[in-house]
């Protein structure tokens, strides 16, 4: 494949805007109250959004790209890797599968290969890294789809959230569960499942335990000398924080921070922290 050629679009839930060595393209998600619509580009103010949010007693939603916006986001490129946020919670793969067969059906000498995540955030910034990894190396179409496919059996989410408002405003949690976590300093800690939903697995009292219970988590998944990807939603100093107890707890493991963008921020909340991180 020319590397002119190639396209790695992702919805905006990876949180990437960019990437160097390959064409790139997102495909923006929208947060939608009765009052506004947000649209996860380069134009949001991620912050005042995060801030309205939190005041906001309504009903909240987010709204996937259709299959108009990806076929948009595809342009004119002849390879087209795709990959979206977790199918189980949104229409995103769909709608980019509807693309896929009408972008292959008007030009029958193209390509779209479309991943489901079965996650969001920093995790999918691996799997993007990956293909584009595999791409530089000169792969071929079928090849790159073949191993990072493979390449995701081995990747994994994990994340901390002090609020879960916005979950229950969408109606993914109850208001209940909802009301738990945040009082008395509860901080939830999950991952995303092999199944691509959200699965709870430590309640913890303080940010302190929280970050811990991560980097337990992480050891117990096999993490020793793969890369870790931490985007925070203006929580930098917790960020930091376990950027160093991962550090010194796996000293040969890369470990980059970065910020959560619009879709991420509206289910993270302020406070919240995904981990992506390589199972090796």
């Amino acid at each position: 494949m020319n590397l002119e050629e190639i396209l790695i679009v992702a919805d905006s839930s990876a949180d990437l805007r960019e990437l160097d060595g390959v064409g790139f393209g997102v495909a923006p998600l929208k947060i939608i109250t009765k009052e506004k619509e947000y649209v996860d580009d380069t134009s949001l103010d991620v912050e005042k959004m995060v801030s309205e949010l939190a005041k906001y007693k309504g009903k909240s939603s987010s709204s996937c790209p259709n299959a108009s916006d990806w076929l948009s986001a595809f342009g004119n490129a002849r390879y087209i890797f795709c990959v979206t946020i977790t199918a189980t919670l949104s229409g995103s793969y769909n709608a980019a599968m509807m693309a896929k067969a009408e972008y292959e059906e008007q030009h029958p000498d193209r390509r779209v290969f479309v991943l489901n995540s079965l996650s969001a955030g920093p995790e999918l910034k691996l799997m993007i890294d990956k293909i584009k990894e595999l791409c530089l190396a000169g792969l071929n179409f079928d090849e790159v789809c073949e191993k990072v496919t493979e390449y995701t059996k081995s990747t994994g989410l994990l994340f901390m959230l002090e609020s879960l408002k916005n979950f229950a405003n969408n109606g993914r949690v109850s208001p209940i569960v909802a009301k738990a976590v945040g009082l008395l300093g509860i901080r939830m800690v999950g991952k995303a499942s092999d199944k691509g939903d959200l699965q709870p697995l430590d309640k913890c009292r303080g940010e302190q335990k929280a970050l811990k219970a991560i980097v337990n988590r992480l050891k117990s998944s096999g993490l020793e000398k793969g890369r870790v990807l931490i985007d925070h939603c203006f929580n930098l100093t917790a960020a930091e924080a376990l950027k160093g107890q991962i550090s010194l707890e796996f000293p040969h493991v890369a470990v980059e921070i970065g910020k959560c963008h619009g879709l991420c921020s509206f289910y993270a909340e302020k406070g919240g922290l995904l981990i992506g991180f390589e199972k090796f």
